[in-house]
């Protein structure tokens, strides 16, 4: 049996790693150059900026045991357990001292991944997994579930300062604000006690021109800080999922999985891919 996993975020990573682990054949193919959709980090100013998702959280046991093993390769860290602004219990927020990016990395070692395929049709092969947004899915395949999501923009702002002219706080859940939906700061979430926050939009200031400046307005009115000295900003078109249910859809031998079955989280997008991949291998049984 040989199976096809487009896509190289978290879940298609997850899902080509148990079916490999099990002794099937996977090949992934990603569009971008590199690995990790939203879990995106990029060197920026010569030190790793997240650029995509702000973190990682578990409270499933097999993802922490996931987040463990990671912990104890020195590719993620107990960061923080309380964002300014939040609801509910204390929850732990985990970074990545090289990046988010670098936990998809550790994934894909050792798999067959193609970078740069511009994937149009569904590939031939006994199984495909679609891993990505619905609406990115449409445009290979019709898929009812692909039509069933929906999803919201995000932008970040990756704003650099000349020093930490602020108060230490680690993140911010900026609630009903027109332009901001959080704040992190990065020199805290790196530890390296950089002068970069990190801003994500709502999804209104997503669509809207030039967020970058706006943003950066309002972080500072937000903080009290003038000006950054530098701006950057990435956009994400389809970077918050409503929430869904299951784990995975099947269509045929077209898998689509991703963070839109369940709470928009890394923990989701790892567990969807994972039980794609025991849908597959129970198929072959």
């Amino acid at each position: 049996m040989a199976v096809v996993v487009v896509g190289a975020g978290i879940a298609g990573l997850a899902c080509a790693r148990e079916l490999v682990d099990a002794g099937v054949p996977a090949r992934v193919l990603e569009r971008d150059p590199q690995v990790g959709g939203r879990l995106a980090s990029e060197r920026l100013g010569g030190r790793w900026v997240d650029t995509g998702a702000a973190y990682v959280t578990a409270d499933h046991p097999a993802f922490q045991g996931r987040l463990q093993t990671w912990r104890i390769d020195g590719l993620a860290r107990p960061w923080t357990d309380t964002l300014r602004g939040q609801a509910g219990p204390a929850t732990m927020r985990w970074a990545a001292p090289g990046g988010l990016r670098s936990l998809a990395e550790d994934l894909a070692r050792e798999l067959e991944v193609t970078l740069g395929a511009d994937v149009t049709e569904l590939p031939a092969a006994d199984a495909v997994v679609l891993a990505m947004p619905g609406p990115q899915a449409l445009a290979i395949a019709d898929l009812a579930a692909a039509r069933q999501q929906s999803w919201s923009p995000v932008v970040t702002a990756i704003l650099t300062y000349t020093e930490r002219s602020w108060s230490d706080f680690s993140g911010i859940f900026v609630n009903s604000h027109p332009v901001l939906a959080t704040v992190c700061d990065d020199g805290d979430r790196r530890g390296d006690r950089a002068p970069v926050l990190v801003a994500h939009s709502t999804a209104a200031m997503a669509t809207c021109a030039d967020p970058g400046i706006q943003m950066a307005k309002a972080v500072g009115e937000l903080l009290g800080l003038g000006d950054p000295a530098s701006i950057e900003i990435r956009h994400w078109p389809y970077a918050s999922p409503r929430a869904g249910h299951g784990l995975y859809a099947r269509h045929g031998n077209v898998y689509l999985c991703g963070d839109a079955f369940g709470r928009p989280r890394v923990q989701t997008a790892w567990l969807s891919g994972r039980a794609t991949a025991r849908a597959i291998l129970q198929s072959t049984d």
